[in-house]
């Protein structure tokens, strides 16, 4: 059996992941496509460096903020944070051809190395631009969902302003050392928020950042 397969075995059995989407997803799209080396380690459960001092998250992380966002197909998803377009080609693979990605990254090379990998596996649901996303992206909002993958010390304010109503938005809130994997939704224009627990991401950066 292989570290994939033995992924989706931990997750079904303890109950981590239950949308069987996202075990196909999971499936379908190479994660050692999405490193720059260390294939081997591709399918470790744990975050591995993708230069410029950023990393992919471990696979566990990335299924259970994905399963969180309660995708829907046809969804327009807000990701801030692209790093090496990973999380982007799961959320892209549910929903599918109606949906719409848009992944922003701060960092020129990461970004171009995240459309490159997007392109590679022939992704038309999917746009990376350089951006700072912690400003939110206006030209493409409203967002039925928003997912943000780097540590932020609150939810930034245009990111609320930009879902829609009864839209979920994902983020990691708190210092440098450690933050709580917030899930909010947006109800009569104020987000109620609900603790999914404790995780360690890299610092959100740009003027929202830390």
């Amino acid at each position: 059996m292989t570290s994939k397969e033995h992924l989706i075995e931990h997750w079904l059995s303890s109950g981590t992941i239950k949308d069987k989407r996202i075990i196909k997803a999971f499936k379908k799209v190479p994660r050692e496509k999405f490193i720059r080396d260390k294939d081997d380690e591709a399918y470790g459960d744990c975050p591995l460096s993708i230069g410029q001092g950023q990393t992919i998250s471990q696979p566990t992380t990335v299924m259970v903020m994905t399963e969180a966002l309660e995708l829907k197909e046809g969804d327009k998803v807000l990701e801030v944070g692209a790093g090496s377009g990973y999380q982007a080609a799961i959320i892209a693979n549910i929903v599918g051809d109606t949906g719409k990605v848009i992944s922003t990254e701060i960092i020129d090379e990461l970004a171009k190395f995240a459309q490159e990998n997007i392109n590679r596996l022939n992704l038309k649901n999917v746009k990376v631009i350089k951006h700072d996303g912690s400003q939110g992206y206006q030209q493409e909002a409203p967002y039925d969902k928003i997912i943000v993958t780097a540590a932020c010390p609150k939810i930034p304010k245009p990111l609320t302003g930009q879902l829609k109503e009864n839209g979920i938005i994902i983020a990691p809130v708190g210092n440098l050392i450690e933050q709580v994997m917030i899930k909010a939704r947006k109800i009569n224009n104020k987000l109620i928020e609900e603790n999914l627990g404790q995780f360690v991401f890299v610092p959100l950066k740009g003027k929202h950042g830390h």
